[in-house]
């Protein structure tokens, strides 16, 4: 299969740096681009690191399609990989090699998917040679089951690299963006006067200013002139509510096979959310069955293998189970993780949604928590909940403290464009 020239040289170009002539470099270029199968075409003969490169990039991406994970294809060349762990291990030191990071998780990402190479993860000595990322976490929690005791603590250990590196990164901002959601939402107008936000109440009362007359000259010798006050007609302030939670959160995630990125990165917020002692936050899981993982939020790893990715989808069920956990619909976001490919009733789902928004419950509906861009989901099931006032929409990790500071806030969701297709 012949690479793409955009493909190619951002493998290629932050590696190798020629000093050949410009006609020279540019069949150089066009050689590495086209692959090892048109080589006769360019006339150019690859060494030292661009061979390397090639070779690596030839034994994935080489031959035709319809390749085994033996290596023999059902017809033309096939892939170099060949099913032993040697060589796929040696396959992967090369890639870190020659690649940066991010190309390296997507190479690894095509071997899995086109080579059928999942099985290979099952060994210890494969998992230490991969670059982690979320993909590879999916599909290890995929393959739970069937690991062996001897690869379940390298597996752990690669998940938890993953979802530290994760929180890191989303747990600062996501506490900052929800902090200041909750402080405003608990915002009230007659506070006692030791609650009294005085920042806040003389901004608001700066239209109240009034100037008071110059004081008697004879009294006040050096005075400067007149004075003015700020009559605070409204007060600002917040209730003594910070030793319990102000709201309740449901994360209700879909744990069908398709969203493994999803499950993931819900892992990993739900477990920021249920650090913070203003939120009550509850994770559930669901197939076909529910599972109720709040107690091992402490630990997101726990919940990723606390998850069992494939299998059904039930929403109505995992909605109903939901339900029956609200006890403060005004004060509750319930936020559904789906594709939204129903396995059970409808039109029960859907009254479900209904008879909470009636509550008061703010209801989220994000067709992927991911970076995977918009995702194949029901647009029948996405159009009614949009109907009802909770428009579907895929949404990225670094969007989603802004999705639940405004749904705290009963403020309109920052719906993207781009992926809310109703």
């Amino acid at each position: 299969m012949n690479r793409t020239p955009g493909e190619t040289e951002e493998r290629t170009t932050e590696r190798t740096v020629s000093d050949a002539p410009p006609d020279a470099e540019r069949l150089r270029r066009w050689r590495m681009v086209l692959g090892a199968d048109s080589a006769d075409s360019t006339g150019r003969t690859l060494t030292g690191q661009d061979a390397a490169m090639d070779g690596a990039l030839d034994a994935l991406y080489g031959g035709g399609a319809g390749k085994k994970p033996n290596g023999r294809g059902t017809g033309g060349r096939s892939a170099g990989l060949g099913a032993s762990a040697p060589s796929v291990a040696r396959w992967l030191g090369d890639i870190r090699t020659y690649f940066p990071s991010s190309v390296v998780q997507v190479m690894q990402r095509d071997a899995i998917d086109r080579l059928g190479l999942s099985a290979l993860l099952l060994e210890p000595e494969m998992l230490e040679a991969v670059e982690p990322d979320v993909h590879l976490v999916g599909t290890l929690l995929s393959l739970d089951k069937a690991m062996p005791e001897t690869t379940k603590e390298t597996a752990r250990a690669v998940v938890r690299k993953v979802v530290e590196d994760l929180e890191r990164r989303l747990e600062s901002r996501t506490r900052a963006t929800l902090t200041g959601a909750l402080d405003r939402s608990a915002r009230i107008s007659r506070p006692r006067h030791r609650d009294i936000d005085w920042d806040r109440t003389i901004r608001a009362n700066l239209k109240n200013y009034l100037t008071l007359p110059a004081p008697d000259a004879a009294t006040t010798a050096g005075s400067t002139g007149a004075t003015g006050t700020v009559v605070p007609e409204r007060l600002v302030g917040y209730g003594r509510s910070s030793r319990s939670a102000r709201k309740d959160i449901v994360l209700c995630v879909d744990q069908s096979g398709s969203m493994a990125a999803s499950v993931v990165y819900a892992s990993v917020f739900g477990a920021v959310l249920a650090s913070m002692r203003t939120l009550s936050t509850r994770l559930v899981v669901f197939d076909t069955a529910v599972v109720d993982l709040t107690d091992q939020l402490d630990d997101p790893v726990d919940v990723l293998f606390g998850t069992q990715l494939g299998g059904g989808t039930d929403i109505n069920r995992a909605l109903a189970y939901c339900q029956s956990r609200i006890t403060r619909p005004a004060d509750t976001v319930v936020v559904l993780i789906s594709d939204l490919y129903e396995g059970g009733i409808r039109d029960e789902m859907l009254k479900r949604v209904a008879a909470m928004k009636a509550s008061g419950v703010q209801f989220v509906s994000l067709l992927a928590l991911s970076d995977e861009g918009a995702p194949a989901y029901d647009h029948e099931h996405a159009a009614a909940l949009g109907a009802l006032g909770a428009p579907a929409f895929a949404c990225t990790p670094d969007l989603f403290p802004d999705v639940m500071a405004a749904a705290i806030e009963k403020r309109p969701l920052p719906i993207p464009d781009k992926e809310y297709q109703p």
